[in-house]
């Protein structure tokens, strides 16, 4: 324990996702050891992000207008829909440069352990678009884990009534990797998903 704002800083720091203790602890004494230059631009890149970065009016995307830059481009494809978790999942999806459709970001995943619902995500929203927009297929992108499963097949079960195409990730072994060393799961979901050849 240290005396004052500098426990304060540490404490601060250890609330973001993915900093522990020591990582806190580390920051917090590079930041107390850098320039007030680098410290000051710190401060006002965070003020700003606080300031103009806001979520997209359309998709929940991050976004300096009403719309992220996706949601505003008419070269998009409007008849397909990608449903991820979170906006860094957009930019992963957008890093591949095979979708070319637009996007909702529901905010989160299905979590009843985490008293996380339906009505805390923006499912809702989703269904809306679907009844006002000339979407055709919808691919699901959540993640791969209990939770992420949870909330494809609670949208699954919820969408396949209004007629449009669902679509799912393929999910299986990674390039590169070995079958001695895949679990059960990640095995199973492979074979579920294999393709036939046609042309060898």
């Amino acid at each position: 324990m240290y005396e004052g704002v500098v426990q304060d800083l540490i404490d601060e720091l250890g609330r973001l996702p993915g900093i522990g203790p020591k990582s806190a602890q580390r920051i917090a004494f590079h930041i107390l050891q850098a320039d007030s230059a680098d410290v000051n631009r710190l401060v006002e890149v965070l003020q700003t992000v606080k300031a103009r970065v806001r979520f997209c009016d359309i998709c929940f995307n991050v976004a300096e207008a009403e719309q992220c830059r996706i949601c505003a481009d008419p070269r998009r494809d409007r008849t397909q829909l990608c449903v991820v978790e979170e906006p860094k999942d957009v930019l992963a999806m957008e890093r591949t440069r095979e979708f070319k459709g637009v996007y909702h970001v529901l905010g989160g995943a299905i979590d009843p352990m985490g008293g996380v619902g339906p009505d805390d995500l923006n499912i809702t929203e989703l269904f809306r678009r679907l009844g006002q927009e000339p979407i055709e297929e919808v691919l699901i992108a959540t993640n791969p884990n209990h939770i992420g499963e949870a909330t494809a097949t609670y949208l699954v079960r919820s969408i396949r009534p209004m007629g449009i195409q669902l679509s799912r990730l393929a999910s299986g072994l990674p390039v590169g990797g070995d079958l001695e060393y895949a679990d059960e799961v990640t095995l199973g979901r492979a074979i579920e998903g294999r393709k036939v050849l046609t042309n060898v």
